[in-house]
């Protein structure tokens, strides 16, 4: 069978005819290919990628876990040559200040773009909600932060389809705060004197190695805080302080009971493309080019704008 260098020309068996030489594509050939959708068009290739957004911040007073940021890849991504492509990395999203009154929520994070495909930041852990329920309800986001403690149980906030999931649950007056959801994982359900655990996230091995990215923070507990979920996830406080989302993993901060939240994680955005092409970089871009067999791999971790792009030839 036919092929181009990363992707297969027809996942059906083609026409062929027996005059046509070598190499040569008949139009049925063709036809099987687009319909398939892996005929590049003029002047493109196949990219495959993973774009993680910032996580989410850990409530403080008695917050619930930053949800992780949203998580998405695909090996099979149509790009064209010379052509400018948005690139962002997400900032994770501050933790709740702890004031002893009104909202003290974690913040939600930002966005991670590349080209058409964005990642939608995790949202923040809630806080105390007995005065006001609002403050309580984890936020929505590429996964939810987790639901604070309140009078009655505080909703973790939904995650988006496709990109994460929900945060967990507060419980209703014990101080155990739910943890936030992860790209792989609900986040745990405060409870018994112990926080919610952070979702975990999902492995990709687009760079040759195995690493988890978009792990939930943990909220948190009475007596015991929540873990981070796996991925980048920070760990809830109690009698230690929350710890923060993991640096360009897209990973939730932890909550806390009488402290200000911890910060979620930034994300991340990978690109890998056949060493037959090269990727160049606008000056705003931070990025860590490296190589396996047969291609190229750009680890974006840091973007000054919004404005940033990447050009490929």
């Amino acid at each position: 069978m036919n092929r181009f260098k990363g992707s297969i020309r027809s996942a059906t068996a083609a026409t062929t005819s027996s005059s046509a030489a070598s190499g040569i594509w008949t139009q049925t050939e063709q036809m099987q290919g687009k319909q398939a959708g892996a005929w590049p068009v003029a002047g493109s290739f196949l990219a495959e990628y993973l774009v993680v957004a910032g996580g989410g911040g850990g409530g403080g007073w008695q917050g619930g876990g930053g949800g992780a940021g949203g998580y998405r890849t695909a090996s099979s991504f149509t790009v064209g040559l010379s052509i400018a492509y948005t690139v962002t990395v997400g900032a994770g999203g501050a933790g709740g200040t702890y004031t002893g009154s009104g909202d003290n929520s974690g913040t939600s994070a930002s966005a991670s773009v590349f080209s058409s495909i964005t990642s939608t930041g995790g949202g923040g852990g809630g806080s105390f909600g007995a005065t006001t329920a609002s403050y309580g309800q984890g936020k929505a986001g590429g996964s939810g932060g987790g639901g604070g403690n309140s009078a009655n149980p505080s909703a973790g906030g939904a995650g988006t389809s496709g990109q994460g999931n929900n945060g967990g649950a507060g419980a209703s007056g014990s101080f155990d705060s739910g943890g936030g959801g992860g790209a792989n994982a609900v986040g745990g359900t405060g409870g018994s004197g112990t926080g919610g655990t952070g979702g975990a996230g999902t492995a990709s091995s687009i760079t040759g190695t195995s690493v988890t990215y978009a792990g939930g923070g943990g909220g948190t507990g009475n007596v015991t805080p929540g873990s981070g979920g796996a991925g980048g996830g920070g760990a809830g406080g109690r009698g230690s302080a929350a710890v923060a989302g993991t640096a360009n993993t897209g990973g939730g901060g932890g909550g806390d009971r009488d402290r200000s939240g911890a910060a979620g994680g930034s994300g991340v955005v990978i690109i890998k493309i056949p060493d037959t092409y090269t990727a160049t970089f606008s000056g705003g871009v931070t990025q860590t080019p490296t190589t396996v067999t047969g291609y190229k791999i750009y680890k974006v971790t840091a973007t000054s704008t919004t404005s940033e792009t990447v050009t490929f030839t």
